[in-house]
C-alpha cells in the first residue's frame, strides 16, 4: 500500500478494491488489541511447519514478523508470517502448493514490492510473500528485532497502537498506515 492519509476513505476504497482478490470486507467493529499470548509462538511454528510441508526448497526465508512475534507485546491477535520466494511474481511457482493446504491468496499488490497476501486455513494468519532479497523484508524485521531488545520502544508501540485501536476505522489497512509515523521513528533507532 501506499503511504496516504489514513482518514481518506475514499481513497482506501478504490485501493482497496484495485488489488484485493475476492471481496472487500470493512471492519465490523473496532480494532481488537489483545495482551501478548505465549501461544503466538507456537502457533507461528504450526503455520510454518505447513509452509514449508507446501513449498519445500522454494522457501527462500521464513520469519515470524509483527506484533504477535514481540515477547510481551499486545497485538491483534493475528500470525504475521513473511516468506521470501524466489519471486513473488511468478505465482505459479508457489500459489497452488499453498492453495492446496488451505491457504487462500487475498491481496496481489505489483506496485508495493511485488507483495502478496495470503489467509490462513485455520489459523487467523497474514501470510505476506516477497521477492528474494526485498528491502521491505530486512524493515520488517528490523523493526521486529528493535523492538524486541527495547522496552522504551516497545511500550511507545503498544501505546500508540492502543490510542489508534480506539479509533472508529473502515478498514484495517488505514489503522497499519496510520502507524507509520511512530514504526519510521523506531525503525530509525534500530539503524
Amino acid at each position: 500500500m501506499s503511504e496516504r492519509d489514513p482518514t481518506d476513505e475514499a481513497w482506501y476504497d478504490e485501493e482497496l478494491a484495485r488489488v484485493t482478490i475476492g471481496e472487500v470486507k470493512p471492519l465490523d467493529g473496532r480494532i481488537e488489541i489483545a495482551e501478548y499470548d505465549a501461544r503466538w509462538p507456537l502457533l507461528y511454528g504450526l503455520e510454518e511447519s505447513r509452509i514449508r510441508a507446501a513449498l519445500g526448497n522454494r522457501v527462500v526465508l521464513i520469519e515470524h514478523a509483527g506484533s504477535t512475534s514481540v515477547p510481551g507485546l499486545p497485538a491483534k491477535p493475528v500470525i504475521d508470517i513473511l516468506l521470501e520466494v524466489r519471486s513473488s511474481a511468478r505465482e505459479e511457482e508457489y500459489v497452488p502448493a499453498l492453495e492446496a493446504v488451505g491457504y487462500t491468496l487475498r491481496i496481489r499488490e505489483p506496485d508495493w514490492f511485488e507483495h502478496r497476501l495470503f489467509k490462513g486455513p485455520d489459523t487467523n494468519v497474514n501470510l505476506h510473500v516477497f521477492s528474494e532479497g526485498c528491502e521491505e523484508v530486512g524493515k520488517m524485521l528490523a523493526f521486529r528485532d528493535r523492538l524486541r531488545e527495547s522496552a522504551a520502544d516497545r511500550e511507545l508501540y503498544a501505546a500508540t497502537k492502543r490510542e489508534l485501536a480506539a479509533r472508529d476505522w473502515k478498514h484495517v489497512q488505514q489503522y497499519a498506515d496510520a502507524k507509520a509515523e511512530v514504526v519510521r521513528e523506531i525503525l530509525a533507532r534500530a539503524d
